[in-house]
């Protein structure tokens, strides 16, 4: 603590106990005298005490340790230059748009415009994947509203987020993330850290149970493991641990007076009001499913925003729709491609239901779709049968 040590940016520079090599080019032109740099998770903490703005910058140590190679640098207080797609992201993205992939989640995204990049990429080359934005950085945080309408799905990404911005602020910052997606109808991603010491212990924390499940009782789509399961030791004991803690925790969801609303005067009023019905409707009625046609899949990512408290049932003859609407909470998925009238397919449907056990003779089922059918226009229908 107190040490000044040297980051440079010449990758021949030999590395020596009081200088460092930094991989980022434009660190000594972005960083300013006072900000923070955070090493290894934040573990090793410095501040800028000088910059000559091309290839040097010197720091002081705040809070010191062993620096060990090839470990993530974090910059707080900076407005950083690099673009959200780097050189190796647009690199492995030739690779991505040969593959089948249904979602892509883009790191570090700042401002709505990165996300709208990489959607300008993947239009050019057809390919149907969506985008998960990761917020990360403050910056996204403060701009959410708008990455979130540019976005086709959400992930709180704690780990970097929680080291960018004072740690106390993270529980609020991510509830507030998880209503406007709701409200937006994006799904929404909570990761890291959620069953850590399982990397090393054969059962989670009680803070850890805590954790989960308010992320499920919040109205998250899906919790994620990382570390847990990638390098952790019970890889197989903290999946079945973290699926008990889910299913436990929605059994007490409770989303009564939390849904969001039609827009009046929006693009897709009559759907969203359709949809929102469909859900308002099975809570009354005490169905035992939602049934629901989709091409593009907004009648499942709708429905879902409301959050019934029975499962939606979606039945596409888009493939690829079926594999991406996995992500979504409440949904399970069915290849059909057998539409003739509207009524012939809503009792189609509802016989492969009973066939596959999820509903019985004799349980109520709320059926949304379109009329007529054939023309696929948007959800502007729903029936109770």
């Amino acid at each position: 603590e107190g040490d000044v040590i040297t980051f440079v940016n010449d990758p021949d520079a030999p590395g020596t106990p009081d200088a460092i090599y930094m991989s980022y080019e434009d660190f000594p032109k972005d960083v300013k005298v006072g900000e923070r740099v955070l090493v290894d998770d934040g573990k090793l903490v410095f501040e800028v005490v000088e910059t000559n703005g091309t290839d040097t910058v010197r720091l002081k140590t705040l809070h010191g340790g062993i620096l060990k190679p090839r470990k993530g640098v974090n910059l707080p207080n900076t407005k950083i230059s690099l673009p959200c797609l780097t050189e190796k992201d647009l690199h492995d993205l030739e690779f991505i748009l040969t593959q089948p992939v249904n979602w892509i989640a883009l790191s570090f995204v700042r401002r709505p415009k990165d996300v709208e990049d990489l959607r300008k990429r993947l239009d050019a080359a057809g390919h149907p994947a969506k985008i998960i934005a990761k917020i990360e950085k403050p910056e996204a945080v403060e701009k959410i509203d708008k990455i979130i309408k540019k976005a086709n799905g959400i992930m709180v990404a704690r780990g970097d987020l929680g080291i960018e911005m004072p740690y106390e602020r993270l529980p609020i910052v991510q509830k507030q993330i998880i209503r406007k997606c709701i409200q937006w109808a994006r799904p929404v991603i909570v990761a890291t850290q959620m069953m850590e010491s399982m990397i090393e212990q054969p059962g989670p924390t009680r803070a850890e149970v805590t954790d989960v499940a308010n992320a499920v009782l919040d109205g998250a789509d899906a919790v994620m493991l990382s570390g847990e399961t990638s390098v952790g030791k019970h890889p197989t004991l903290v999946v079945e641990a973290m699926r008990r803690i889910i299913e436990e925790a929605e059994k007490a969801q409770d989303f009564e007076g939390r849904r969001p609303v039609a827009v009046p005067k929006s693009r897709t009023f009559l759907s969203d009001v359709v949809c929102f019905n469909a859900a308002k409707t099975a809570d009354e009625v005490g169905a035992k499913a939602i049934v629901g046609m989709t091409s593009s899949g907004y009648t499942a990512f709708k429905v879902s925003s409301y959050r019934p408290n029975i499962p939606i049932y979606i039945f596409s003859d888009q493939m690829h729709m079926l594999a991406t609407l996995n992500l979504v909470w409440g949904v399970r998925c069915y290849y059909y491609d057998r539409f003739t009238t509207t009524d012939e397919t809503i009792a189609d449907t509802c016989e492969i239901l009973k066939k596959n056990g999820h509903v019985k003779e004799g349980d109520v089922v709320v059926n949304t779709g379109s009329m007529p059918i054939e023309k696929r226009y948007r959800t502007n229908m729903m029936k109770v049968t």
